[in-house]
């Protein structure tokens, strides 16, 4: 494996990659380049410290003592949810972005900076600064005020494998890694078991070291009835709304082939 890069772009963002990950971080102010040094940094032992943990991470979370940090964030993340099978590795993209942005900001404070893991975002915003995203499911605005930090999207069109039918589902939560785990769970939630219009897989089958093993993942997912989209999106929105209401997470948004669901908490 070649050693991590990193790049500036010409809008001054930053482009860091290492492997499977690839990293877009923005800041600004006056403290980007020290930011941006910080993150490099940081960056050039994340990968390493996973691998060393990765057994571990792809296993149902035990009593294991992480020592990366970020190992530890995803266990974190994925803590409250032991009533389903769920893994460490459903977090692992917020989780790296949380870290790096940490990394960050802990000596160079800007007024606003972001870190984008393909689409999974932990952010730092202060004064009037607000961050705007476009995902799947709707257009985001979050402000400083708001104790959003994360937003993760996750669906069975997405770079993960998904137990379920969601086209995507875009949560809003105080860590990307909170964030991340969520939007894993939800989209798993969105389904219609045994329909004849979904195709699936094993998860091994498409990926020998999938976390997810044997259990079938979306491939295909055919034109639905109106009323199985209405169900498969209900069963979605009251994982969300348990989730919400146990303070896990901020807002969820669920699409699938044209119908949206929002479950929202006032900010």
């Amino acid at each position: 494996m070649t050693a991590p890069q990193h790049a500036l772009l010409p809008d001054c963002r930053l482009h860091l990659h290492h492997g499977p990950i690839d990293l877009i971080i923005g800041v600004e102010g006056s403290k980007r380049n020290a930011c941006y040094r910080a993150a490099c940094e940081r960056f050039a032992t994340v990968l390493q410290g996973l691998v060393a943990e990765l057994s571990d991470l792809r296993q149902p979370l035990q009593n294991t003592r992480f020592s990366d940090p970020i190992a530890r964030r995803m266990a974190q993340a994925v803590a409250p949810h032991g009533g389903v099978f769920v893994t460490p590795m459903a977090a692992v993209a917020g989780a790296v972005a949380d870290e790096v942005l940490a990394a960050m900001i802990t000596d160079h404070v800007p007024p606003k900076a972001y870190v984008n893991n393909g689409g999974d975002i932990a952010l730092h915003l202060s004064g009037q600064r607000s961050f705007n995203a476009r995902s799947p499911t709707a257009d985001i605005t979050i402000t400083a005020e708001e104790s959003a930090r994360g937003i993760a999207t996750s669906g069975w069109r997405g770079r993960s494998h998904s137990l379920g039918i969601a086209d995507a589902v875009t949560v809003l939560a105080r860590t990307a890694a909170t964030a991340d785990v969520a939007a894993t769970l939800i989209a798993n939630a969105v389904d219609v078991p045994g329909h004849p219009a979904v195709s699936r897989q094993p998860a091994s089958a498409l990926s020998p070291d999938s976390d997810l093993g044997e259990r079938l993942v979306t491939t295909d997912v055919g034109p639905l009835p109106a009323a199985d989209i209405a169900k498969a999106l209900s069963g979605g929105a009251k994982v969300a709304q348990n989730m919400m209401n146990r303070g896990h997470i901020l807002q969820a948004i669920l699409s699938l082939q044209g119908q949206t669901n929002e479950v929202p908490l006032d900010l």
